[in-house]
């Protein structure tokens, strides 16, 4: 597993986002309408695009893979990750095989069905306009091809600790900016990553986020990543999101088996890895 350190630099971060907000403090109310997909010939294409809260200790397109599969439901599943940058940079690092795949074409006029954009914490906080850049660059190139596509933008979750005083407001602004970049993009929707994780630190549906008094959800050092439960929640979210509908769980899914440069993931039991599916599964449902 990928688990060298992270250097984001959180504080530089922090500091950068308070100097860089807007002067409205408040989340927009404008209704985030679903982006309709393409009508596709045979199984549809994802693709995800993004750093380690896309896969990290546990991996957002294999859950979401797997989750498929148990539903029967068709999906081809490619990926573009690259750990602790951002969008700009993670088409850099993979930019033979992003072009060559942006160049296909499929029989029905979109090569991609679906596309999930993860922008970097620092650039998703701190950053709107480059935010705003990097996701046209990519959606442009990708829409040549797949001119329909529809387009989730990740919605981030606050770099800080649940307990810590300004949780609420990084929380806060990294909604406002996702939010806004999902409004300026066509044919766009919201992941809701960010509120879906909010809600289950705040007891939604009885879920208790400590265990053993440890977050049960995020865990690291320098940044704050997903773990079984939050990796859970993140991939019944997106399939709640796409389809509409809550997928049926599979026994087992491909989880960590730890925090630790030694672990790894691997199929586990869902009810003995994960502490509380179902109140996760109406948590991820209710922010579809």
């Amino acid at each position: 597993m990928k688990k060298h350190i992270l250097f984001l630099g959180v504080a530089a971060i922090l500091f950068s986002a308070c100097n860089n907000k807007s002067n409205s403090g408040e989340n927009s109310s404008s209704e985030i309408t679903h982006p309709k997909a393409p009508k596709a010939e045979g199984a549809p294409r994802i693709l995800f695009i993004g750093n380690s809260h896309t896969e990290y200790f546990v991996s957002a397109p294999i859950l979401f893979d797997e989750i498929c599969k148990a539903n029967n439901q068709p999906m081809n599943i490619d990926q573009l990750v690259t750990m602790g940058v951002s969008i700009d940079k993670i088409y850099d690092d993979h930019k033979t095989e992003a072009e060559e795949n942006f160049a296909k074409r499929d029989k029905d006029g979109n090569y991609y069905d679906y596309v999930i954009i993860q922008e970097s914490t620092p650039v998703a906080l701190a950053e709107p306009d480059k935010y705003a850049a990097n996701v046209k660059m990519i959606v442009d190139k990708i829409r040549k091809n797949s001119p329909d596509v529809a387009i989730y933008i990740y919605e981030g979750m606050s770099p800080l600790p649940f307990t810590e005083s300004e949780y609420k407001e990084y929380y806060d602004e990294m909604r406002k900016n996702a939010i806004s970049i999902t409004e300026a993009t066509k044919n766009a929707g919201l992941l809701r990553v960010g509120d879906a994780v909010n809600d289950a630190y705040n007891g939604k549906n009885d879920y208790k986020y400590l265990v053993a008094n440890k977050d049960n959800l995020r865990f690291g050092e320098n940044t704050l990543h997903l773990l079984n439960d939050g990796g859970f929640l993140q991939a019944v979210l997106l399939y709640s999101t796409i389809f509409d509908k809550k997928p049926a769980i599979p026994k087992e899914l491909t989880l960590s088996t730890g925090t630790g440069d030694n672990d790894d993931m691997k199929k586990q039991e869902v009810s003995k890895a994960i502490s509380n599916p179902k109140a996760l599964e109406e948590i991820a449902f209710s922010n579809r």
